[in-house]
């Protein structure tokens, strides 16, 4: 029960306490930030008391576990009845190399896997692509045909797994592939869990790896949303990101905000295609990033839960409760760790996993210590999947649900969060919703201002990163650095045109020809898509046939 004269007392004893600090700061500086924080957009006070807190309403703003606005978490039970899913994100080399990879995760006690693709494949082209040349293999697993699909998961019953795989413009052909892999196990469907991120927006705000313009990316949005909810109910068919959004430079702020209508945009577009609410809204999922502020990143997952809850049970009007949650994969900030003295990386993303735990993650990858060098090493992988373990089974983290809920702190940072996002979500809304914004450069703008802002900042030494603007070292810390075999981008090439001459070439024709003609109708193109890679259609082949029909993309400049 919110007591009114016991507020303003406290309010009163606060004032007091603050002159008294003000006094005592006059005598001494501490040479720390300001009152403020300076690198996001939230302003943080020295002290936090019941009368800094605006919530006054339990069951409004916080109710239970499992409840509505889902504030507290999105199960009654949370960790005490599963532990979030560990998702290390691994990819690189061949599809033989990442499989190996994949198999000694597993055996470390990961619950789930996550790909990487290599820049071609983000991209829609085939490693045997002029494109392609010397990237093949680099940043993630080259993966170009059905071949390297079946390769890639070989040993590993895709009905028994989870997978997540990073892939955006051409996510509706990769997934077809995983598709045919599962058919060719045995496998039903029905029974595939996992998630494609396939959230283009995010590409045109941050990222940068499209193929089409908004507008038909949208389509093939659309029509995965609707073949998923008839044929793969299990599967997340978008995790709408803003991981890539804090990466390119954007305040905890930003991140939610741009993410939240990202979101609202693509639950439009599924209405507007006539596929009812309630029937994608349950399997949409999010994707954030875990930076280094931790009781900000608490507020945000917090305010994302309860943002979202009202979002879709306000404006949407979904009926169905799993609508209204919002669940989400963390993963922890790669922008955060520095080639300097890379062995602290490892307490960067402790703490950075942590409050993802503690602000109720579905599932975690953890960075390894090496990556702003080369991709993990197993060692630096095993290590940063142990993180996630100490945190699960020895730090006591997982015992209880919530355990920051009440803190005066993290209740103002929710609040905050979500008013400071739901400003940014208005703009967005008055421009006409976030296609729209995008051409008009906005979101783009306000995270180059923020990065901008943050850089000068640490050029100044105001933002202090240990071991890079402060408590730096002369000597060399060397630690292992993964090598890439060579003869990676020349096998590869050699595999993709063997498929290509031993192939049906009369059936890959006609698949890319009915390909061709669907996406000139409303057809839904899953179905197509699957039957080309069934035949064994490489990937730059059917988005070649999609280039033609739907155009591409170029970034207006507006820097």
């Amino acid at each position: 029960m919110y007591d009114g004269k016991k507020a303003v007392k406290i309010a009163l004893e606060k004032k007091r306490w603050e002159t008294k600090m003000a006094g005592k700061a006059k005598q001494r500086s501490t040479g720390r930030l300001p009152r403020f924080s300076t690198v996001s957009d939230m302003e943080i006070a020295a002290l936090y008391t019941p009368a800094d807190s605006v919530v006054i309403d339990y069951g409004r703003d916080l109710s239970f576990p499992g409840e509505y606005p889902f504030t507290r978490g999105v199960q009654p039970s949370m960790y005490r009845g599963r532990l979030w899913t560990m998702r290390q994100f691994a990819g690189f080399g061949s599809a033989e190399d990442t499989n190996a990879r994949f198999k000694f995760l597993l055996r470390q006690g990961q619950t789930g896997l996550s790909t990487a693709f290599h820049f071609p494949t983000l991209m829609g082209y085939d490693s045997d692509s002029p494109r392609s040349k010397g990237e093949v293999g680099k940043c993630g697993v080259a993966i170009d045909s059905l071949k390297d699909m079946e390769i890639l998961f070989d040993g590993i019953p895709l009905d028994k797994v989870t997978t997540s795989m990073t892939i955006n413009g051409p996510a509706a052909m990769i997934f077809a592939m995983y598709l045919a892999v599962a058919e060719k196990q045995g496998a039903s469907f029905e029974k595939l869990g996992g998630t494609i991120q396939n959230d283009i927006l995010k590409e045109y705000i941050a990222q940068h790896a499209w193929i089409f313009p908004p507008e038909p990316s949208m389509r093939i949005i659309t029509d995965i949303l609707g073949f998923c909810a008839d044929r793969v109910p299990k599967w997340n068919t978008i995790s709408i990101s803003g991981y890539h959004i804090r990466e390119a430079g954007s305040t905890a702020v930003q991140e939610l905000a741009f993410t939240i209508a990202d979101g609202i945009a693509y639950v439009q577009a599924g209405m507007d295609a006539g596929i009812p609410v309630d029937k994608f809204a349950p399997r949409l999922s999010y994707f954030f990033n875990a930076h280094m502020d931790f009781f900000e990143e608490v507020a945000k997952y917090r305010a994302a839960r309860r943002m979202w809850a009202r979002i879709m049970k306000e404006r949407f009007k979904a009926r169905d409760e799993n609508s209204w949650k919002l669940r989400f994969h963390t993963q922890t900030a790669g922008c955060t760790l520095t080639a300097q003295q890379p062995i602290n990386n490892v307490v960067r993303v402790a703490l950075q996993a942590l409050s993802a735990v503690l602000g109720g993650t579905q599932s975690l990858h953890t960075n390894s210590m090496d990556e702003t060098l080369a991709l993990p090493t197993e060692q630096a992988a095993t290590v940063a999947l142990r993180t996630q373990q100490i945190i699960a089974d020895e730090s006591g983290a997982a015992n209880s649900i919530d355990p920051l809920g009440g803190s005066f702190l993290v209740e103002r940072l929710t609040d905050e969060m979500e008013e400071k996002a739901m400003e940014y979500i208005a703009k967005i809304d008055d421009m006409g919703g976030m296609v729209a914004a995008i051409k008009r450069g906005y979101p783009q703008r306000e995270i180059a201002d923020a990065a901008f802002h943050y850089q000068r900042l640490v050029d100044a030494g105001d933002k202090r990163i240990v071991g890079v603007n402060s408590y730096k070292m002369t000597e060399d810390l060397r630690i292992p650095i993964l090598k890439i075999d060579e003869d990676v981008e020349k096998n590869q090439v050699a595999r993709t045109r063997e498929v290509r001459r031993k192939r049906n070439a009369k059936r890959v024709k006609a698949r890319l020809e009915a390909l061709r003609e669907g996406s000139l109708s409303n057809v839904n193109l899953m179905p197509l898509l699957l039957d080309a890679a069934r035949e064994y259609a490489t990937l730059g082949e059917i988005c070649d046939v999609l280039r033609e029909t739907m155009g591409t993309y170029t970034d207006p400049a507006k820097f």
